[in-house]
């Protein structure tokens, strides 16, 4: 099987390329390795996987449509898991018209690239618990409204959302859309408070605790993720009755965490104690996350095994 997968060099995306290598398939990965964070990190998770026969890299910018044209062209792909995004809800702030070109602008071109491969059985792509924004009913359900984003991030999920819906009502292009709630793991990115937090402890910096710390977020390992992903890749929506061949999911721990918590947790892990900065909740940012897995555990076997007690001590060993 050919698998086109974006943001290769990304988190998700390396650990994703990895797993289906292992697989012995066949991974056709493009990535722009975006500046927005460390170039070396997503050039050193590259190369771990250039180890591989079985795997090709593309150097492109997923909105330039003839690049990824000519990246592809020729290609039977079987199937497109499409992670590449402008990620952070904080940066969106700052540079807006990154997440209308990334998100919206390459999500167009990865549909029209789905909509010329005949032999294509599933694009498989990441939106975001972003999008339920200030939801206060918890746990989030993929039947909560999710209508009113409290940042630009999230609208350019969503907005992809509403896109994949209508490619596969009018070309029957089988997708399954995952709100992804707070990955955590190895090779992370730097911009997640696990990371931050992590660097300032050994450094002997204070950590910036939001929101004086009132906050949970629905940490989920990455493995647990990836294994969801290809759950998901496996088995195509079939848009039954007449509905489109489309279908969104959460994915994630189903167990949200205190901030305070995963601090305790790091500091018991690192063996040294934290000092905290507590500071008011940041523009665009939401006090809790929580997953309702009732429909992925139920359609695609999806159940997340890792805790943090297990998850944390995993990324601190390799940081």
């Amino acid at each position: 099987m050919t698998n086109l997968l974006t943001g290769a060099a990304g988190f998700i995306g390396s650990h994703v390329a990895t797993r289906l290598l292992e697989l012995g398939e066949r991974v056709v990965c493009v990535d722009n390795l975006s500046p927005y964070y460390s170039v070396r990190l997503k050039e050193d998770r590259l190369r771990k996987l250039l180890e591989y026969p079985n795997f090709t890299f593309h150097q492109v910018n997923i909105a330039d449509r003839s690049a990824m044209q000519e990246a592809v062209g020729g290609l039977k792909i079987s199937s497109i898991i499409h992670l590449a995004a402008q990620a952070g809800v904080r940066y969106s702030l700052e540079n807006p018209f990154a997440y209308v070109e990334a998100n919206i602008v390459g999500h167009m071109v990865i549909l029209e690239l789905a909509r010329q491969q005949p032999a294509l059985e599933h694009l498989v792509y990441a939106s975001s618990s972003s999008v339920y924004g200030g939801n206060t009913k918890l746990p989030f359900s993929e039947d909560d409204r999710v209508d009113q984003p409290v940042s630009l991030y999230a609208a350019t999920k969503k907005s992809d959302e509403l896109l994949s819906q209508s490619y596969a009502h009018l070309y029957g292009i089988p997708q399954t859309g995952l709100r992804f709630f707070t990955v955590y793991g190895p090779w992370g990115r730097p911009d997640m408070a696990l990371w931050l937090f992590t660097d300032a402890i050994l450094a002997g910096r204070a950590i910036k605790v939001f929101n004086n710390g009132d906050m949970q977020r629905d940490f989920t390992y990455v493995d647990d993720i990836v294994t969801g992903i290809l759950a998901a890749r496996d088995n195509p929506p079939a848009g039954k009755d007449g509905a489109a061949p489309h279908r969104v999911y959460n994915i994630g721990n189903n167990h949200p965490e205190e901030l305070l918590r995963l601090i305790e947790v790091l500091e018991e892990s690192l063996g040294r104690k934290a000092e905290r900065n507590l500071q008011p909740m940041q523009p665009g940012d939401v006090k809790e996350t929580y997953a309702d897995l009732t429909a992925i555990q139920r359609d695609l076997g999806f159940k997340p095994t890792t805790t943090i007690e297990q998850g944390v001590p995993r990324f601190t060993a390799w940081y």
